[in-house]
């Protein structure tokens, strides 16, 4: 347990390829990533990655995109969604942060709520009572006004929301450009140092 620590959880909304590579960059910057996967999210990563990921005998090399070194994937800590007996679950368990990438709109709505039916909700509530870094990654269009209070709620009770919307000014060439500005966002709000895009006003890129 650090305080460098940041959980990073997985639900069932498209582009789990952002919170994919928000792991792969946060293990690499050196920090410690507590994650958890919805049973949700295991639909996404088949249906957008062709991926089967099991959540009771999670392999976490299997998951990721890139091979790492033994010590690197070390510092990736898994948690089963229903294991409330994790020390993420608790407020005494200090972290850095959490980000929900992407986010589904039924976590939305029950952390908006306060409902606790799982470790994804469960940790989410700790944070927002500790008043701690939560960043959430909704990936839905068009929204509704439900959609639209909940997060209002959420913004109100200290989180930020940082909706899948990558930015094309910086002409991207590719699909993982798009992945990674919104990656380096997600950073920025978890003071994490990552050279992923080019900055607006940067000459040096």
């Amino acid at each position: 347990m650090s305080a460098s620590d940041i959980v990073v959880a997985i639900t069932g909304a498209s582009g789990v390829q952002y919170g994919r590579r928000l792991v792969d960059v946060l293990l690499q910057a050196g920090r410690t990533v507590h994650l958890v996967i919805s049973p949700a999210a295991t639909q996404v990563c088949f249906e957008e990655l062709g991926l089967s990921v099991n959540l009771e005998q999670f392999e976490p090399q299997h998951f990721l995109e890139k091979e790492l070194d033994p010590a690197t994937l070390a510092r990736l800590k898994y948690h089963h969604y229903q294991d409330f007996n994790a020390g993420i679950a608790s407020g005494s368990f200090r972290t850095a942060g959490m980000v929900i990438c992407p986010c589904s709109m039924g976590t939305l709505g029950s952390l908006a709520n306060g409902m606790s039916t799982n470790l994804i909700h469960r940790v989410a509530d700790v944070h927002l009572k500790e008043r701690r870094k939560i960043v959430i990654v909704p990936r839905e269009t068009p929204l509704s006004s439900i959609q639209l209070e909940n997060m209002k709620r959420l913004v109100d009770a200290g989180a930020v929301i940082l909706p899948a919307m990558p930015g094309f000014y910086l002409r991207p060439e590719s699909i993982d450009d798009l992945i990674d500005f919104i990656v380096s966002r997600i950073c920025d709000h978890l003071d994490v140092e990552v050279n992923l895009t080019k900055r607006w006003g940067d000459p040096t890129r």
